[in-house]
């Protein structure tokens, strides 16, 4: 039923371990099987497809969502069970020769993350904030479990910045981060990230963030940024078009970039063709897999 489906989409209390989103992907892509009125095509990138809803939703239409990566019910209720070895396996040898299909932890999280919007996406127009804010809130806290369930030291908050003034006293500045990694051992950040749905509007604050948190500090601490994609719908004047356009700046990525501050690392779980096709955008811009199983522990 839609209110079911509504009911455990739009309370975060329903999220709290990384079973719980793996339980709600299941349970949202059998009912989209079910009540879905259609799947449309984008009509310029024909692997992005949309879902549509029946008449109990008045036939609206969600997000796009990359088919190549996005699982089917019978396929993630496959892939899910790989995955949490995966995470176990992880844990205990913090090895990538122990994951057989690295592709398989991305899709798995994509699609766990998509299915969460496609049930916002079911909400009323009036209730587009409350949704954009609930999927943004989730996608960070799916990521940070993730950390946490294979052994990393993570979480969400502040981290204090002292400051002397003229007077020799010390100022405490907060800047609040998505992801705060830290050893074992040391109580000092190793690794700080932003988790983001989508670079759009929020690029220049990620490379910004990195040069003043060092700068105040006096550190090289290192900085990364985790996106989930950069597509969304593109508005389109005839009915019934459905197109999608890209979201990710290219230039003013390069410019931050080679101006400001690299960052120590950008990760996608939906890469855009420009960032394999550009020498410069390859070098930089990872999948996810390659964090979760060989960066982050280089960096502790």
């Amino acid at each position: 039923m839609l209110s079911d489906m509504l009911d455990k989409v739009t309370n975060k209390n329903n999220f709290t371990t990384v079973q719980d989103f793996i339980d709600y992907a299941s349970y949202f892509l059998e009912y989209i099987q079910k009540n879905k009125q259609a799947t449309i095509v984008s009509q310029n990138e024909n692997h992005y497809n949309f879902y549509q809803y029946n008449k109990e939703v008045d036939y609206r239409v969600t997000r796009p969502f990359n088919s190549k990566i996005l699982y089917s019910i019978e396929e993630f209720e496959f892939a899910k069970n790989i995955l949490l070895k995966d995470l176990t396996n992880l844990k205990l040898y913090r090895e990538k020769s122990v994951i057989e299909d690295r592709s398989i932890i991305n899709r798995s999280v994509y699609t766990i993350q998509q299915s969460i919007g496609f049930g916002l996406d079911a909400l009323p127009a009036s209730k587009s904030n409350t949704a954009r804010k609930i999927t943004g809130d989730l996608f960070e806290r799916l990521i940070l479990l993730l950390f946490i369930q294979v052994g990393i030291n993570a979480k969400t908050g502040t981290v204090k910045v002292p400051i002397m003034d003229g007077n020799k006293k010390v100022i405490d500045m907060n800047y609040q981060h998505d992801l705060i990694v830290k050893s074992l051992k040391e109580d000092q950040p190793k690794l700080i990230g932003s988790v983001k749905t989508t670079s759009k509007d929020r690029l220049a604050k990620v490379f910004v963030d990195k040069f003043l948190y060092n700068k105040l500090t006096e550190t090289i601490v290192p900085h990364i940024a985790i996106f989930l994609h950069d597509v969304q719908r593109k508005t389109s004047k005839k009915e019934g078009e459905y197109k999608i356009g890209q979201t990710f700046l290219t230039g003013s990525f390069k410019g931050y970039t080679l101006k400001l501050n690299p960052l120590d690392g950008v990760y996608y779980f939906d890469k855009r063709p420009i960032m394999e096709k550009d020498l410069f955008l390859k070098e930089h811009i990872n999948t996810f897999d390659k964090l979760i199983c060989d960066d982050i522990w280089n960096y502790l």
